[in-house]
């Protein structure tokens, strides 16, 4: 399967017209037309659904959405390695790629990449935001250099981590106006019968779920969320109570939320992951020293 082929089914996916496709690719139809069949003989499945007669239009198969996917992963990883080639030498540059998910710690990546910007201000960062899985996985296919996730990395074949030594602090996310608005803490019996809001990330619903179960027998599931912005409009809404974990929504003047803490306290901790044996650009790989020449000035 050549790279160019696969530039054409990204030109048609997108187009979703091979007459359109081939004059954005400068070819001719048919030129364009054979190439696509012989894509679909080599993997043996059909990608595209030409038009009913009268209809220029294609859509994909499933086969088609997954070629996709993949092939714009590629292209992407692709641009990645020849930017990373195009700037090796001596000079500390490019980009480096993160992926989150929703924590306080994040600061700690931020301040790492703000004393790095000081010696060396050609270095580019993109952030992704997602849950644990969503990360992972995106570090996994080599689009991301580093993971920030909640816990640990627990296939230690496959990564390398570092604990950060910073807590986050569980609570519920509330309206200002509900009924346990006026406590100022929350405890699992206070729970019982109330309509929930839960993180459906597995890190986070284990040491939840274990939470609850210690004084609250009868929990009502309104909702689940991976991302807490969402949550939080479901909350405003009046849909129920939200735990999630501190200072990641803003409860000020102004909105009608409040965060009220768990009782007994409950924390979380997160780790900095990246695969095991990879060759970091040099961009990359003095963002790991200062991000790990900061933490310890954190364990002090």
């Amino acid at each position: 399967m050549e790279l160019r082929v696969l530039h054409y089914f990204l030109a048609v996916a997108r187009e979703q017209n091979i007459t359109a496709a081939a004059e954005s690719l400068h070819l001719s139809q048919p030129t364009l037309s054979t190439q696509l069949k012989a894509l679909e003989e080599e993997l043996g499945k059909q990608l595209l659904v030409r038009g009913v007669k009268g209809s220029r239009k294609v859509t994909l198969t499933e086969a088609g959405v997954i070629l996709r996917n993949r092939a714009e992963e590629l292209f992407e990883l692709v641009q990645k390695t020849e930017h990373e080639i195009a700037l090796s030498g001596n000079t500390v540059a490019g980009d480096v790629y993160i992926g989150a998910g929703e924590t306080q710690i994040v600061r700690l990546l931020a301040k790492t990449a703000k004393t790095l910007h000081d010696a060396h201000p050609d270095i580019r960062y993109h952030l992704f935001s997602g849950n644990a899985a969503s990360v992972l996985e995106q570090l996994d296919k080599g689009l991301l250099d580093f993971a920030l996730i909640c816990g640990e990395a627990e296939d230690a074949d496959t990564y390398e981590s570092v604990p950060i030594p910073l807590k986050d602090r569980w609570g519920v996310l509330m309206r200002t106006d509900a009924e346990l608005a006026s406590k100022t803490c929350i405890c699992a019996q206070d729970l019982q019968g109330k309509p929930l809001i839960l993180s459906a990330q597995k890190s986070s619903a284990a040491p939840v779920a274990e939470w609850l179960q210690k004084g609250s027998s009868r929990l009502t599931i309104a909702a689940t969320y991976n991302l807490l912005f969402n949550a939080s409009l479901l909350t405003s809404e009046g849909l129920g109570y939200a735990i999630c974990l501190e200072r990641l929504v803003d409860t000020g003047a102004g909105t009608n939320l409040c965060f009220k803490p768990l009782y007994p306290e409950l924390t979380s901790s997160a780790s900095l992951v990246w695969k095991k044996y990879r060759l970091f650009s040099k961009a990359a790989e003095r963002f790991r020293e200062v991000f790990l020449e900061l933490l310890a000035g954190v364990c002090v």
